[in-house]
């Protein structure tokens, strides 16, 4: 009976899909099957009577599964590597007799290197699906907005907030702000996060097109309906921005007799266009921009007051560049940037006309700062820009160039870079400490950490002014 049991013990052993192996209390290998050692590269029936321990300090088994039961008393289960490189899924049970004495520790291991190396195969694709889709992402962010929003100021922060929370939506927007403070950029920024940025981005501004061609622009025009007409005629700026964003910049130029007709688009969601009869039906999301006081407009009579309070439904107020003159500091750095790669130039501002930048009153905005810069870059020939280098409207004041100059020949004299460099710290943190109400707004303006900030105040504290 006990030869019969023996035998049937080894058939099951060795005709087991798992690689099974039974050892004694010592850890010496009692059974295995044939198949098993293959994985591990050791010749068939070598392994019979074996230490387990042998074959782990060889690095045969690595670690033994046989091994930790013992060790453990209970069931483990551990990922193997073998020297030629295969990965092994092991686990294994302990057996007890009556008295509870451990006797025995059998494992079941099963091959999973092609598994893993196809898991790792996967992970691999996986990441490199990943890197192309921010590749991707990337590039629709540049397509999408080639002028990126930069800001630091708290103004330009509650308006983003209140731009990304009514981007999604269709309501009609209105911009309120001086020329050049960024309008269009502005509308361009809500169309690209709206739900129709696939769609058309079709900019007007009213105050460029003459008033008799008005009407033929905006609502296009049939085949002979006046002298000149295309043969085919023409779709307008309304109708091509169907599905898409309709941007009126300077609304406020928009002529009474075009007000009648915009006001019956925005009503009825169709037009006509010149010379013909058939209804178009349009769908397009509205955004306007005027510098000009469109109230003090209808209290005139020079605009509707039907059309303002459809235009008014969210108005988001644009104030100028010299009021958040924490944005000025890094829309320079970005323009010069970008001047400087169009123009293929590595132009630098001295830190005297940086300082002058700032505290310029930029009355042209965003735009003049832009054709400023690309003046500077493409007239001066030095590879640093000087306070005498700028125009004479930005030159505020003749103290404060003579001053610069002083600063600049006394930077010139310091007696090693160290103390030049103190020096410009001094400077900065005295500006920013003026500027700002805390610590924490210095770090942000300064772009340091703010306990970079505590340090620095505490080590020039009888410097600072």
């Amino acid at each position: 009976m006990e030869k019969e049991l023996r035998l049937e013990l080894d058939t099951i052993i060795n005709t087991s899909n798992n690689n099974i192996t039974i050892t004694d209390e010592n850890g010496i290998i009692l059974r295995s099957n044939r198949e098993h050692w293959k994985m591990y590269d050791i010749e068939e029936g070598s392994y019979i009577g074996t230490s387990i321990y042998e074959l782990e300090k060889k690095g045969i088994l690595s670690p033994s599964i046989n091994a930790l039961v013992l060790k453990e008393k209970k069931v483990v289960q551990v990922l193997q590597h073998t020297k030629s490189g295969h990965v092994i899924m092991s686990t294994g049970y302990p057996v007890f007799n009556k008295e509870g004495q451990l006797i025995r520790a059998i494992s079941y291991s099963q091959d999973q290197t092609e598994i893993y190396r196809l898991q790792e195969q996967y992970e691999q694709l996986q990441s490199k699906v990943a890197g192309f889709q921010a590749e991707v992402e990337e590039l629709r962010g540049k397509e999408a907005s080639q002028h990126p929003i930069l800001f630091r100021s708290s103004k330009m922060k509650q308006i983003i907030t209140t731009i990304q929370r009514v981007a999604k939506s269709d309501a009609t927007i209105l911009f309120l702000g001086a020329s050049g403070v960024g309008k269009s950029t502005l509308a361009r920024y809500i169309h690209d996060r709206s739900e129709r940025h696939k769609e058309p981005f079709i900019e007007v501004n009213c105050s460029t097109i003459p008033e008799t061609l008005f009407e033929s622009e905006m609502f296009g025009y049939e085949p002979g309906s006046f002298t000149g007409a295309h043969k085919s005629g023409r779709k307008g700026l309304i109708e091509q921005a169907d599905q898409g964003t309709l941007f009126l910049d300077e609304i406020g130029e928009l002529p009474l007799s075009i007000q009648v007709k915009l006001l019956k688009v925005l009503q009825e969601k169709k037009m006509t266009r010149v010379g013909g009869k058939v209804e178009h039906l349009v769908n397009f999301r509205l955004i306007t921009a005027t510098n000009q006081p469109l109230k003090e407009m209808v209290d005139e009579g020079k605009f509707r007051l039907d059309l303002y309070y459809r235009l008014n439904v969210i108005p988001i107020s644009i104030p100028p560049l010299h009021e958040r003159q924490d944005d000025i500091v890094i829309l320079l750095q970005h323009y010069l940037q970008i001047m400087n790669e169009k123009h293929h130039s590595t132009k630098k501002l001295h830190p005297s006309t940086y300082h002058q930048l700032v505290q310029y009153k930029w009355p042209g905005n965003v735009r003049e700062m832009e054709n400023i810069l690309e003046r500077l870059v493409l007239t001066i020939e030095d590879p640093i820009i000087r306070p005498e280098h700028l125009p004479l409207e930005l030159q505020s004041n003749i103290k404060e160039t003579v001053e610069s100059s002083h600063y600049e020949q006394d930077m010139v004299e310091k007696k090693s870079l160290k103390e030049a460099v103190e020096e410009v710290e001094i400077q900065m943190l005295s500006r920013a400490k003026k500027q700002c109400k805390t610590t924490y707004e210095m770090a942000e303006l300064l772009q340091i950490s703010q306990p970079t900030v505590i340090y620095k105040l505490k080590k020039y504290k009888n410097h600072l002014q």
